[in-house]
Order: C-alpha cells, then sequence, then structure tokens
C-alpha cells in the first residue's frame, strides 16, 4: 500500500467522467487499497479514483462509524429521496467549505473488487459522503452544487491558534 498525491482543482482530471473498470484485478485491489490509506492519510471520510489521478469509476467512504470502510466500484446511485442540507469540504478543494443541497436517503449499486455486485442503502451523513464521491466520477465539485461557499483557512485552530 502507499499513499499517493491528491489532486486539486483545477486538475483536469476533476473534470472529467470516469471510465466503467472493465478488469477485476489485483491492480485494482491495490488501487483500492492505497485509495483508503490515502483517505485516511488525509483525514478524509471519502476519495474517489480521480482525486489521485486516475479516471476509473473507484470510491472508498468511512465516515467513521460502525459502517467502516465501504469500497466501490462502479456505483451508481438508483434510488433517492428527500432532502438534506449540510457542510461540505474536499479534499481536492483545500480550505473551502459550502452548504450543499442532496438526498437524505440513497441506495447505491456497484461491484467489490471482485466484481461481485452489492447495494448499499444510506442516509444522513453516509448518503451525503456517497452523493459527493459518485459526484467525483462525473466531473462535479461540491463548488459546482454550493448555495454558498466559504474560506475556512483562516478558521482558529484548537486552542486559539
Amino acid at each position: 500500500m502507499s499513499i499517493r498525491i491528491i489532486v486539486k482543482d483545477p486538475d483536469p482530471v476533476l473534470r472529467e467522467e470516469a471510465k466503467e473498470v472493465t478488469k477485476f484485478n489485483s491492480n485494482l485491489k491495490k488501487l483500492l487499497k492505497d485509495m483508503a490509506e490515502t483517505m485516511y492519510d488525509a483525514e478524509g471520510v471519502g476519495l474517489a479514483a480521480p482525486q489521485i489521478g486516475i479516471s476509473k469509476r473507484v470510491i472508498v467512504v468511512d465516515i467513521g462509524d460502525e459502517t467502516g470502510l465501504i469500497e466501490m466500484v462502479n456505483p451508481v446511485i438508483v434510488e433517492q429521496e428527500g432532502e438534506q442540507l449540510g457542510p461540505e469540504g474536499c479534499l481536492s478543494i483545500p480550505n473551502l467549505n459550502g452548504e450543499v443541497m442532496r438526498a437524505d436517503r440513497i441506495v447505491v449499486k456497484g461491484q467489490n473488487s471482485d466484481g461481485e455486485h452489492f447495494t448499499v442503502e444510506a442516509s444522513g451523513y453516509l448518503s451525503r459522503a456517497f452523493q459527493h464521491e459518485v459526484d467525483h466520477l462525473n466531473g462535479i465539485l461540491f463548488t459546482d452544487l454550493a448555495e454558498s461557499i466559504y474560506d475556512i483557512s483562516e478558521r482558529p485552530r484548537k486552542g486559539g491558534e
């Protein structure tokens, strides 16, 4: 496993529609492991392959709850309902956050690293994380959808620093 470099906006790979994965092999398994390690190292809750410069439909999500790490290949949101407005940030757009309207509950279909199909039902924060990462696969950034955007680089640090 290795930590990959996270590409930053305006890198063109972030605006491409990622390609469907058709080969389920050891390279894909390594990519997923590297993506998870990179996400954890950056203290993120999700990462899409385009964010490390790879235009493939692969995401990892871990919001820090009992669900743990979810790796998904070729994810597609097949159901959505309700609305939630909440804050989002992005490892590819440091120092900016924004308020984004998302579906409150979704169903996502995808594949695991062996090509087996599975479904995830998500609500609340997990739903938000999945929608954010799937957007990356379609060349959409949270700043495209945000109702407001704010700079967090000037935020006081813990202890007033």
